[in-house]
Formats: structure tokens, sequence, C-alpha cells
């Protein structure tokens, strides 16, 4: 079992970045960030396989970077030009190797409890 846990989100202007992190007790080849807006369903940000290679959303391209660090299994966002509609819990996730690693919430096998981003105009 892993377990992941979340920090770095809070309350920021509208404009301004963030880098949110992710610690995992262990590791895991395919890792990714979703998030929940209220009212609204879990939605992929961005995903990382154990090679590097990287998935988007849509919405993510440009602003959004997802790094992870290997040596102590660490996981980061990092948003730039934070907009309210980016206001939500961000969720940390993570899942084997060999299959599917991208923006659908498949093959995840571990999640976090989430950091809360508030975004205001």
């Amino acid at each position: 079992q892993v377990q992941l846990v979340e920090s770095g989100g809070g309350s920021v202007q509208a404009g301004s970045s963030l880098r949110l992190s992710c610690a995992a007790s262990g590791y895991t080849a395919c890792m990714g960030w979703f998030r929940q807006a209220p009212g609204k369903e879990r939605e992929g940000v961005a995903a990382i396989d154990s090679d590097g290679s990287t998935s988007y959303a849509v919405f993510a391209k440009g602003r959004f970077t997802i790094s992870r660090d290997n040596a102590d299994n660490t996981l980061y966002l990092q948003i730039h030009s934070l907009e309210p509609e980016d206001t939500a819990i961000y969720y940390c996730a993570g899942g084997g190797g060999g299959g599917y690693c991208g923006t659908l919430p498949l093959n995840f096998y571990y999640w976090g409890q989430g950091t809360r981003v508030t975004v205001s105009s």
C-alpha cells in the first residue's frame, strides 16, 4: 500500500502561481494529478509515467507542468497564471506500470486526500 500526501494548496489571487507537491511512501510507475471543483465531477489534470513521458488535459496545456523526483518519490504540479476556474481540490494518484498512464482515472490504485486551491479574482 502506498500512501500519498499532498501539500502546497492555498488561497491565492488570480494570476498567481502555485506548486503542489505529493509525497509518496513508495514508488509507483504512473503518477497523476486530478481535481474536483465544487459541484463538478473529478477530472484529470496531468499524468507522468516512469520514463518521464507526460499527458495533459486540454485545459492544462500551457499553464500546468507535472514533474516527479523518483529519488524521493515526490510528484509536483506547477500551475501558472491561476484562474478562478482552477479553484478545486487537487488530488495526487499513483498507479501501476505497463498500462495506461493518462488523465483518465484508470489504472490508478492509490489516492491522496487532496489539497485545496482557491483562486479569487
